[in-house]
């Protein structure tokens, strides 16, 4: 007899007797279990492939543990492979461990829903965990003699489906969900749950509205996944939630009636919040964009605690008197991270100069060869399109090619100076940290003295802004006063006071590195390779990517090979990660082969977030890997006498390489080593226990 929610002929019930198991013995562990139920879902044709669903179950029972006090167990998950929304149950002889406070379960409900039902999913998961505390209901489960009963006591607590709408059953509490959360929702934990639940039950939360804005250096990968995480948890809470992404490709402002309406907002950034002033007055949270990956419920649950405290830090009202970052005064940030995050900015301002101009110059080289640079600025002046010179219409277009290129790339220092004080002081530094990088070049003090220079410019500039004036010279300041003072300050100690002992670092550093050789060369390569793999696109890799490109120099050889080995290394972790997830796939969850597919392309583009959803998920296996494949690869490329005249561009710029096979030699085998570790690391820790230790947060696809 198979019973079904309601009748309505043409979906399966949600449950029905193909899917009950009684007091039965289906393995030692969770992964056992969870594979058995979920072959009984692909048995009963409502999943077309059972693997696939365990492995989904599997990847969110990582995340957090499913298990529940009383013996209770809901594992649960969305997958592809899932055809009709689904629910398998099994009473365990004996108890299996699912990770509750007070020991292993016996009953075990498995949720599957398709991709595409995160509401149905969420529902269903509300309906059981709110049933599953009553203990009337455990107990009728644990006393139930036949699948019918238990069908019948599971309809009991799923309300039929509307004749004719083709809905999954629709609890009652689900209505109550708020108009603005989102309505799709990755597969929440438990804990995510629960929250949910306080939320529904109390109305202050309902009526709670939050804003956000995330940002990282590069805008590709973590600014996006931050959103998505806190997206999550503001919808597992029941509150309304908007975002404003400072991408890499721009971002859409937050209308000013949402910010208006806003009780509280959450900075989760590396980098400067633009326009931070908009949000002034209101209770902030401030963080990582890192944090907002991995505790985003726990982000949005502070958020709401500030948002019902009067004494909560604020947002700064007064822009003249921002602090460093745009770190308002209601940041709890310590000035450490403050000091990471306004050197991030300055470099993530920095980076598309050093694109732009770097790939410029290798154009260039390639249609008029290396020597242009030696004729280009001469070429550009005195020849045209109707008076080329001497090797035709290629010279010339090469010379313009590497003259516009060598232009953008002179931006470098000064960019990069620029807006570490904008960082500091917001628009107001601008000017004397543009300053400042060029006294920099000038002097000779390069990628350091604009370093030195930018903070020392903010911080002028912040200062000055601090100086009190009658209202009549207040609207002279941010035009005149503290441009004027700002540069003058900071200008005077770059030349007077810094500016030679900062040439003399920079140039005794050139120097060492043009005496590099053997061993010592090999040994530079494997630093750079560990570190442009050890956070993938933060503050370590930027620190190794800057120092390559600050330092490059068509006519310096050592610089031209520390770019090489920078790039190669950079190249390995989404490579690695493709390479492991199409020969194991059994080990990656859905999303994370999808993942997979489009490494290849982002890792041969040398973008090293394409690695970075893989290394969230399970950061202890995955990142030392990826070290052991970079340090290979960055040494190799040392000792083989590789160069590379473009800052950027991976296998679409092999033409501006020297020892191009040599390279991906290098290249080939850092990934093969890192992809045979990560993949050997999670086939011998492949134990449910092990898959525990993953991180907390759902990785999503890059986007860029």
């Amino acid at each position: 007899m198979t019973h079904s929610a309601s009748d309505p002929g043409d979906r399966p019930a949600i449950i029905d007797a193909d899917l009950i198991s009684l007091d039965v013995d289906l393995g030692s562990d969770k992964a056992s279990v969870i594979s058995a139920l979920a072959g009984r879902l692909g048995a009963a044709g409502r999943a077309s492939d059972a693997e696939a669903l365990a492995a989904s179950v599997l990847d969110r029972e990582a995340k957090s543990a499913t298990g529940l006090p009383g013996g209770l167990a809901i594992p649960h998950a969305r997958a592809d492979s899932v055809t009709t929304p689904s629910l398998a149950f099994a009473r365990l002889s004996p108890k299996v461990d699912f990770g509750a406070p007070d020991g292993p379960a016996d009953l075990v409900f498995l949720i599957a829903a398709p991709e595409g039902a995160g509401a149905d999913h969420m529902k269903v998961l509300t309906a059981l965990a709110r049933a599953l505390v009553r203990p009337d209901f455990v107990a009728s489960l644990r006393a139930a003699k036949s699948a019918d009963e238990v069908i019948t006591l599971v309809q009991s607590v799923l309300p039929p489906q509307t004749p004719g709408t083709g809905s999954e059953p629709q609890p009652a509490a689900a209505a109550a969900a708020p108009p603005g959360a989102t309505t799709e929702s990755p597969t929440g934990a438990v804990a995510g749950t629960h929250a949910r639940e306080d939320a529904e039950a109390s109305t202050s939360p309902d009526s709670r509205t939050i804003v956000a804005v995330t940002a990282c250096p590069t805008g590709i990968a973590h600014t996006y996944m931050a959103a998505d995480a806190l997206t999550a948890a503001a919808e597992r809470a029941g509150v309304t939630l908007r975002v404003e992404t400072q991408g890499s490709s721009g971002s859409t402002p937050l209308p000013a009636s949402a910010i208006a309406d806003a009780d509280a907002v959450i900075f989760a950034t590396d980098v400067g919040v633009k326009g931070r002033e908009r949000f002034g007055g209101k209770p902030v949270i401030a963080s990582g964009v890192k944090r907002a990956i991995n505790e985003p419920d726990v982000m949005i649950a502070e958020a709401l605690r500030a948002a019902s405290d009067p004494s909560a830090r604020t947002v700064e009202t007064d822009t003249s008197a921002a602090t460093p970052e745009g770190g308002d005064t209601g940041s709890d940030l310590g000035w450490g991270t403050r000091l990471r995050q306004i050197l991030l900015t300055g470099v993530s301002y920095m980076i598309p100069f050093v694109a732009a101009g770097g790939l410029l110059i290798a154009l260039g080289f390639l249609l008029a060869g290396h020597e242009i640079g030696d004729f280009a600025a001469d070429i550009v002046l005195d020849n045209s399109l109707t008076n080329l010179p001497d090797g035709g219409l290629t010279t010339y277009l090469g010379a313009v090619l590497y003259q516009i290129g060598s232009l953008a790339f002179s931006f470098l220092v000064p960019a990069l100076a620029g807006y570490i004080a904008f960082a500091i002081a917001d628009r107001p530094g601008l000017a004397p940290g543009f300053t400042a990088g060029a006294v920099a070049v000038f002097v000779g003090a390069g990628f350091i003295g604009g370093l030195i220079g930018g903070l020392i410019g903010g911080f002028a500039a912040l200062w000055v802004a601090r100086i009190p004036l009658p209202a009549w010279a207040r609207g002279l300041m941010p035009v005149v006063i503290i441009p004027l003072l700002a540069s003058l300050i900071v200008g005077g100690l770059m030349f007077l006071v810094l500016g030679r002992p900062l040439a003399a670092i920079t140039s005794g550093l050139t120097n060492w590195l043009n005496g590099l050789s053997g061993g010592s060369a090999v040994l530079l390569g494997v630093i750079l390779g560990l570190m442009m793999c050890f956070d993938l696109g933060g503050p370590v890799n930027k620190a190794a990517y800057a120092f390559a490109v600050a330092g490059l120099d068509v006519n310096n050889l050592a610089s031209l090979q520390i770019m090489a080995a920078v790039m190669a290394a950079g190249m390995v972790p989404p490579l690695a990660m493709a390479l492991s997830s199409q020969i194991r796939p059994r080990l990656y969850s859905e999303a994370e082969r999808e993942n997979g597919k489009a490494a290849w392309l982002l890792g041969a583009s040398f973008i090293s977030e394409g690695a970075i959803p893989f290394a969230a998920a399970d950061p202890f296996r995955v990142i030392p890997s990826m070290m052991l494949g970079g340090a290979l690869t960055g040494g190799l490329v040392m000792a083989t006498g590789v160069t590379l005249s473009a800052p950027h561009g991976g296998l679409f710029v092999l033409f501006a390489m020297d020892h191009v096979v040599w390279f991906l030699v290098a290249l080939v085998a850092g990934t093969i080593v890192a992809g045979i570790a990560v993949t050997i690391a999670k086939e011998v820790t492949h134990t449910t226990d092990a898959i525990a230790d993953k991180s907390d947060s759902q990785p999503t696809a890059v986007r860029s």
